[in-house]
């Protein structure tokens, strides 16, 4: 919950002349915390981070999590993730404003009607959903596993997909399921530009183009590989090419040029003229001065109804032991 308390801790001034990174270090150290980053933080976040990982990543990472506090930077789901997984601990953001266009795109009471429609499905939601909604999952995914996940369930299971209507089309394209699909998506990969991609490719033909699931399917068509955040990262270490167009949120490029020094990589453009890459402006409302205030004063922390938390736990859990029996 946003209080005026909590959105007061996250503007408060930071100390003229303080070495950021030295201080969040130190109090790091003396509250027991641990912090996560997601791949699409900033490279200064993403540096001074314990763990950086895709959503499967920082759920698993949470899920064994031995500190007091976990700091979770990225967007508000994934505190709520941590929190459900971990309810001893205490979870904070640095911004509780960091909130998820996928998410809101599938309201927890609109989402229940869907389902109350369609009885007998077994009921898949994507990571990027609020508690409320993985609350009425049977088995939540990312897109690391979402198609080892549907592929688990016997052909001609009935299955509900949601909130990402791409996602969702991608897997049934490559599965051959005929999942019914929740009409959401992610504003960052909705606005991939097609003409802008070809017009990259064409001017760097030897680039791969390298593209997240949640993207429209004509994007995915002139795609080299498909896959989700950390099997891009993988790609770009393994592949012989040396050159990629990016097509997801650019931050993951900072750990693409740390593991790949050699190689060059393109962030494919949205369709606004202005901009040259494509960036989740929730994820950017996390910065180093943020942090420092949230591990300070221990604030803003999630909090998710207990109730809710024992619904949603099961669904997750479920993910990671099928992940676990699949090798993912």
């Amino acid at each position: 919950m946003l209080t005026n308390q909590s959105i007061g801790y996250m503007d408060a001034p930071v100390p003229e002349g303080l070495d950021l990174k030295e201080a969040i270090d130190k109090l790091r150290k003396e509250k027991r915390a641990v912090i996560l980053a997601h791949y699409y933080q900033t490279g200064d976040l993403q540096d001074i981070a314990d763990y950086v990982g895709d959503s499967l990543a920082l759920a698993r990472w949470a899920a064994g999590a031995k500190a007091d506090i976990i700091v979770l930077c990225g967007v508000h789901f994934m505190g709520e993730t941590a929190k459900i997984l971990c309810p001893d601990k205490k979870v904070l953001v640095p911004d509780l404003n960091a909130g998820c266009s996928l998410a809101d795109s599938c309201p927890a009471p609109a989402f229940a009607e869907f389902v109350g429609r369609h009885p007998g499905h077994t009921v898949i939601s994507y990571v990027n959903t609020t508690a409320a909604v993985k609350a009425l999952t049977d088995v939540v995914v990312t897109s690391t596993n979402a198609r080892q996940i549907v592929e688990s369930f016997p052909e001609g299971t009935p299955m509900i997909f949601g909130p990402d209507r791409n996602l969702g089309d991608y897997i049934n394209s490559v599965t051959g399921r005929r999942m019914l699909l929740w009409d959401g998506a992610c504003h960052v990969h909705e606005q991939f530009s097609l003409e802008k991609i070809l017009s990259l490719k064409k001017r760097y033909p030897d680039a791969e183009v390298i593209t997240h699931p949640e993207c429209k399917r004509p994007v995915i068509a002139v795609s080299d590989f498909v896959g989700s955040t950390a099997a891009l990262l993988r790609h770009t270490v393994t592949s012989g090419a040396r050159r990629f167009i990016v097509a997801t949120e650019s931050g993951v490029i900072h750990e693409m040029r740390k593991q790949s020094p050699d190689k060059t990589f393109i962030p494919a453009p949205p369709n606004d003229s202005t901009c040259a890459c494509n960036v989740c402006n929730f994820m950017r409302l996390n910065t180093l001065e943020k942090l420092y205030n949230c591990l300070k004063f221990e604030l803003p922390e999630i909090r998710v109804d207990e109730e809710v938390r024992r619904k949603a736990v099961q669904p997750i859990q479920r993910m990671l032991e099928i992940s676990e029996r699949l090798g993912l």
